[in-house]
């Protein structure tokens, strides 16, 4: 027997009954009346297997209680941080400003309203800087352009200086020279004025050039398109040249059909077939052949003009539209070139709003341009002949 408790009414002890070889939980003593007795005896074994049995339903109802709790508590967690997340992400592209991301939850909740703020500054960012990089870019076009037209202007400069140079030079030197007395005979002094007036000539042409070529590329000088006679226009050049191509012993053969109509200013068309031809003349060689023909397709005609002579520098052919631009320098002199012919002719066919270029053919150089085809007349809108 062990004591557990003992009061004054009742006594709690442990018994061991070696009979039954069992274990009990007893208790007796007297009720309050001191009258009454009880006596109360549990195995133990009973007991254990209660508390065993109450350890493990406590054990499984907290698992089940941790596992729940857990999961719920993620879900809430979740619900609470991944838009907190989207707003930190949010932030993190605008900050890299990339403004097409957008918080999409319709939640009423704080967070919900503050998505929707950054979605209206995102927009508004997005808005005030594409109008500051369009506005730079704008600005940096115009940096660019002003520093190409002082370019332009330095090497445009530089270019005339270098162009009137020399006619001045002889001119001053030619015009002291009689100054001084230094042609008594007459022979003489017409040499030197010859070749005073053969410079005033070529500084003359080339300011007239300039300023047609200026008021082309400014727009001052508009083209006025009529229908015209190509065919016409080319054997008409090339009777007005006929003594400058016998000089160059040049032979020209020409292959249009006997009317051509085209549109286009026939003034300033003269002038670039004036120019081809100009050019042809003064880069003769081999046989000296100059050749004009003309192709039509697809209600446009194509001007060719070829000439035997030493091909162009492949590296050299984009740059022959530039001012002053001069493949052989050494040479150019000889026959008073300045470099601003093709210029004109790339002004006047870009005023036409047509196409023009240069190739390299066996043993030659061939220059194009083209033309739009004039509208056929019905024979009953004709205008009838005088009688």
């Amino acid at each position: 027997m062990q004591v557990l408790k003992q009061h004054d009414n009742y006594v709690v002890e442990k018994n061991m009954d070696f009979r039954s070889s069992g274990t009990y939980m007893e208790s007796w003593g007297y009720f309050s009346d001191n009258r009454t007795m009880f006596i109360m005896s549990m195995p133990l074994a009973s007991i254990r297997e209660s508390v065993e049995l109450s350890n493990r339903f406590t054990t499984w109802v907290g698992l089940i209680a941790l596992v729940f709790g857990s999961a719920l508590m993620c879900f809430v967690t979740n619900r609470i941080t991944k838009p907190i997340l989207k707003l930190s992400s949010l932030s993190e592209e605008m900050s890299k400003l990339n403004f097409d991301v957008a918080y999409e939850d319709d939640a009423e909740d704080e967070v919900g309203i503050l998505g929707r703020s950054m979605n209206s500054l995102s927009h508004s960012l997005k808005d005030a800087i594409g109008a500051l990089q369009a506005a730079n870019k704008q600005l940096q076009h115009d940096i660019d352009e002003k520093i190409q037209i002082d370019e332009m202007r330095k090497e445009f400069i530089a270019n005339v200086s270098h162009e009137l140079k020399t006619p001045i030079a002889l001119i001053q030197g030619y015009a002291e020279g009689l100054c001084d007395g230094m042609c008594e005979d007459v022979e003489s002094r017409n040499y030197y004025c010859e070749v005073i007036m053969d410079e005033a000539n070529k500084m003359n042409k080339m300011v007239r050039q300039l300023l047609t070529l200026t008021a082309l590329e400014f727009g001052n000088d508009t083209p006025s398109i009529e229908a015209f006679d190509i065919s016409e226009l080319v054997h008409d050049l090339i009777n007005s040249s006929s003594i400058l191509i016998q000089q160059n012993k040049a032979k020209v053969t020409v292959d249009m059909p006997e009317i051509l109509m085209v549109m286009g200013d026939e003034f300033k068309i003269e002038e670039v077939v004036t120019n081809y031809l100009t050019n042809a003349m003064n880069h003769l060689g081999g046989e000296h052949q100059i050749r004009i023909w003309s192709d039509v397709t697809d209600k446009v005609a194509k001007i060719h003009v070829y000439n035997n002579g030493n091909p162009i520098p492949e590296e050299d052919l984009p740059n022959l539209w530039t001012k002053f631009y001069k493949v052989d320098k050494a040479r150019t002199r000889a026959y008073g070139g300045s470099g601003i012919g093709l210029s004109i002719v790339k002004a006047i066919m870009e005023a036409h709003h047509q196409q023009y270029g240069v190739a390299n053919r066996e043993d030659g150089v061939e220059f194009w341009f083209t033309l739009a085809l004039a509208p056929e007349i019905p024979e009953d809108q004709e205008p009838a002949e005088n009688p």
